[in-house]
């Protein structure tokens, strides 16, 4: 029987395995780079360094950037939209905001352009009652004209569809009678939910990237059955949960934050079995520096996330603050002579000066070859003999080092303090900015150079200490095998708590407990234990902005039962007062909406199986010179993955493994805990 867990994940410059056997209950790595601009070619590649036979393989389980990259990069599908008369130019008005808050000029192009975006006849009100049916000719007529123009997806776009579907499902029904394929979009389907803006954008970017995210799971799905795989096929939400890969494909909207909502899943696992319940965590790959924070164990959902100005996106997802400071991110000195590091990012081809690829101009990664912090005769990832030191030297020394005035190693150094003082902000934002204290949380690096500047961020922000997991190259390839499964759903209620129908809101409940549950019994996966959780979205009336108001789930007889409206109206004063230290006298409370999530909750396999053997040394493998801000020091090199538990190593010191390079700068000490994580904190603060 098949007892092998693979977990996936593809990032801008290397695709990260990790190979769970559950029989044997071991584990094994694989990094690869990653292939453009297919990167089913990579993802297959990786699993073939672990696993030769497929049939062996009982899920795979995927974190993709496919959604991420096409929205970012605007190469998803030619889309249309179908919507009522008058709402044509909602995607391009959106909030009026602007891209720069106090600029006087910004620009702006929707994903689907104006001569595709067509208005029909209809009219649903805001209370449900359809004033205007909708003309089906029109959308028909609406549907072959797009469809002539070129058009891979279309969204349905319909005002206050949430209300009351009639209009989109009869359009939908008549849409699909010519359409040309499967990708069409329902806002009531993907978004029941009041604000028109955030309900068109999100239903919109989903019909973008209907035909390429779909062509690539599936491209991908039928590769794997064609190496003899037939287990179970899943992909990674943004709210750190799996789905099925039909439903990635209907709704792959929900993968916009894949990769990095997985790093945080296993992030949060990690930390658990080690102690740490606060932890603030730095994904640093090759394009991008990925941050988040988990208080108490429990990761921060956001609602609503804008992957790019504009493009925004309401459906749950994990807080992560995204910065271009990755290995990759490129140095460049600008016109008033200031260092900048990113966004741009020399990605995995052609990389990094130093992969003598053809890049020219030098990243963060060749600063940290050039001041030894990096074994150039071991890169990671395996397809390179070694890195060109000297061509990363005149690289910094023409872009950054003869601008500047300074000399090549002066020039590294500049580099990494600028890329560690942006890393630094990123954290005090989801910190400090959010009333967190640092000093109360540890910093997990992970990634492929997240390790190589824990040090610097013990430093700059006041951290306690910082968590190096065994495996932090592939990291948020462990979350997707740690990942449950889950799915969201939402309901527009809009009614005020004192004229609450509690009978609707508990047959909204209930529905969405059925569909959750039948999507985990259509799964071919085993679950220890299913949930259901239920929030409402509430505020006063007069308010805009809401608070989330959990509520305890009850049920009777077997079904969901609601909560009574003296339940509710105490619910909310709790949660208001927590998040504002204060109630309104006599405000009127109003519910906006209703928050679903069914959760199956898959089975976590022991930390102990990452753990040394025991059999390992603790000598050092050799030494090298290595730059830090007070000069050269003669560094010991240890290899990490042979340390025993219970090892303590003082800085300086460089452990090495295939997957990354752990960096224990001067004053600062090292510690191998029982399971093969390497816990660093200053000298004077380890008995």
């Amino acid at each position: 029987m098949s007892s092998r867990m693979i977990g996936v994940d593809v990032g801008g410059t290397f695709t990260d395995v990790f190979v769970l056997n559950e029989a044997e209950g071991t584990a094994s790595v694989a990094k690869v780079p990653t292939t453009r601009p297919d990167q089913s070619s990579g993802f297959l590649d990786g699993i073939g360094r672990e696993v030769q036979d497929l049939s062996e393989i009982a899920v795979v389980v995927h974190g993709t950037t496919a959604g991420t990259n096409a929205l970012l990069e605007r190469k998803g599908a030619k889309t249309g939209v179908i919507c009522t008369e008058g709402l044509r130019d909602v995607l391009e008005m959106r909030r009026r905001d602007r891209p720069r808050t106090w600029g006087l000029r910004g620009d702006f192009e929707p994903v689907v352009d104006r001569r595709n975006r067509l208005e029909v006849p209809e009219r649903t009100l805001a209370d449900g009652t359809v004033r205007t049916p909708v003309d089906l000719e029109a959308v028909r007529a609406a549907a072959k004209t797009l469809q002539a123009q070129g058009c891979e997806g279309v969204a349905i776009l319909f005002a206050n569809s949430y209300a009351n579907t009639a209009n989109e499902d009869a359009a939908v029904a008549a849409l699909r009678e010519v359409w040309h394929n499967e990708h069409v979009s329902a806002s009531s389907e993907i978004l029941p939910e009041i604000r028109e803006f955030e309900r068109f954008s999100t239903t919109a970017l989903n019909a973008y990237l209907q035909p390429e995210v779909s062509g690539y799971l599936g491209r991908l799905e039928n590769a794997l059955k064609a190496g003899g795989f037939d287990g179970e096929f899943m992909i990674v939400q943004s709210n750190g949960g799996v789905m099925a890969v039909d439903t990635a494909c209907r709704l792959p909207v929900r993968t916009a934050l894949s990769g990095p909502a997985a790093g945080v899943i296993a992030a949060g696992y990690i930390a658990g079995s080690a102690g740490f319940e606060n932890i603030i965590t730095g994904d640093m790959g090759g394009t991008s520096f990925d941050v988040s924070l988990i208080a108490e164990g429990q990761s921060m959902l956001a609602p609503q996330t804008s992957i790019d100005f504009g493009m925004v996106v309401r459906n749950p997802m994990i807080e992560i603050t995204t910065i271009g400071a990755g290995g990759g991110s490129i140095a460049w000195v600008d016109k008033g002579g200031l260092l900048n590091i990113g966004p741009e990012s020399a990605g995995s081809n052609p990389g990094p000066v130093a992969y003598g690829l053809g890049n020219t101009r030098p990243t963060v990664t060749d600063a940290n070859v050039v001041l030894g912090r990096i074994d150039p005769d071991n890169p990671i990832g395996g397809k390179l003999d070694r890195l060109d030191v000297d061509a990363a030297s005149r690289a910094i020394d023409e872009h950054v080092g003869g601008p500047l005035g300074l000399s090549t190693v002066d020039a590294a150094e500049a580099i990494l303090k600028v890329a560690n003082s942006r890393m630094a902000g990123a954290i005090r934002l989801v910190s400090i900015e959010r009333g967190f204290d640092p000093k109360r949380f540890a910093f997990m690096p992970f990634g492929g150079g997240g390790a190589l500047h824990a040090g610097a961020m013990l430093v700059e922000v006041g951290i306690s200490r910082a968590i190096v997991p065994r495996y932090p190259g592939v990291t948020s390839a462990m979350g997707c095998v740690i990942a449950d499964m889950r799915q969201d759903f939402v309901q527009t209620i809009n009614s005020l708590v004192d004229t609450l129908d509690e009978t609707a809101l508990g047959a909204f409940m209930q529905d969405h407990a059925d569909q959750g549950m039948a999507l985990l019994d259509a799964a071919r996966t085993k679950f220890e234990a299913r949930e259901l959780s239920f929030e409402l979205d509430m505020a006063y009336i007069g308010q805009t902005h809401t608070v989330s108001v959990p509520l305890t789930v009850k049920t009777v007889g077997g079904r969901v039962a609601a909560p009574t409206r003296t339940e509710i109206e105490e619910a909310f004063d709790s949660a208001y007062r927590a998040t504002f230290g204060r109630l309104l006298q006599n405000g009127v409370r109003r519910i906006l909406n209703l928050r679903s999530a069914v959760t199956g909750k898959r089975p976590k396999f022991d930390l102990s199986a990452l753990a040394p053997s025991g059999t390992g040394s603790a000598e050092p493998t050799g030494q090298r010179q290595v730059h830090f801000a007070e000069g050269w020091y003669s560094t010991a090199i240890y290899d990490r993955l042979a340390l025993p538990v219970g090892t303590v190593i003082k800085g300086p010191a460089i452990l090495t493994q295939p997957d990354t390079t752990v960096l224990i700068e001067p004053d600062l000490q090292g510690r191998v805990d029982q399971f093969g994580n390497t816990i660093i904190e200053p000298l004077e603060d380890v008995s």
